[in-house]
């Protein structure tokens, strides 16, 4: 079962390691990125910050939808972390079953703006971001899980 699916630049770090992974009750976290699998500095630096007791998996974004569609993650409490809008727009829609999507850092780009404290959206990622809510996915906004939750389209 798919608990979350998070947009962070910074994939995992301890803010998502274990506010989130306790807060959804997952026991697996599926890092889905097209760089990691291949940059061994990154993989390393994900790797230690996962948290006790809970299983990591690192696949580029091909790979993840395959696992998804295949049905070897059915049995996990499943979070899944990507990098971009962009990847999260591909796997909800190669994987429909993904029904929330928190955007929780996003850094300053070139033709971005800033729609609360730490996302900064393009335009283009706004698009994606409507139409994963015209399709029915809940797209929110929150750094911690304590956080109050924010509509993304009411951000925009």
């Amino acid at each position: 079962m798919i608990k979350l699916l998070r947009v962070d630049h910074r994939l995992l770090h301890g803010q998502v390691a274990f506010s989130w992974t306790q807060s959804l009750s997952t026991d697996c976290i599926l890092v889905a990125n097209d760089d990691v699998p291949e940059n061994e500095i990154r993989k390393t630096t994900i790797k230690l910050a996962k948290p006790q007791g809970v299983k990591l998996v690192i696949k580029n974004i091909n790979d993840s939808i395959k696992a998804l569609q295949s049905g070897v993650t059915d049995k996990y409490k499943l979070f899944i972390v990507v990098e971009s809008v962009e990847d999260a727009y591909k796997l909800s829609k190669a994987y429909p079953e993904i029904q929330k999507i928190n955007l929780g850092g996003m850094k300053v780009r070139e033709g971005t703006r800033n729609i609360s404290k730490a996302v900064n959206i393009t335009k283009e990622e706004e698009e994606l971001v409507k139409e994963l809510v015209d399709r029915g996915v809940e797209v929110e906004i929150r750094q911690v899980p304590s956080d109050k939750k924010i509509k993304a389209l009411d951000a925009f």
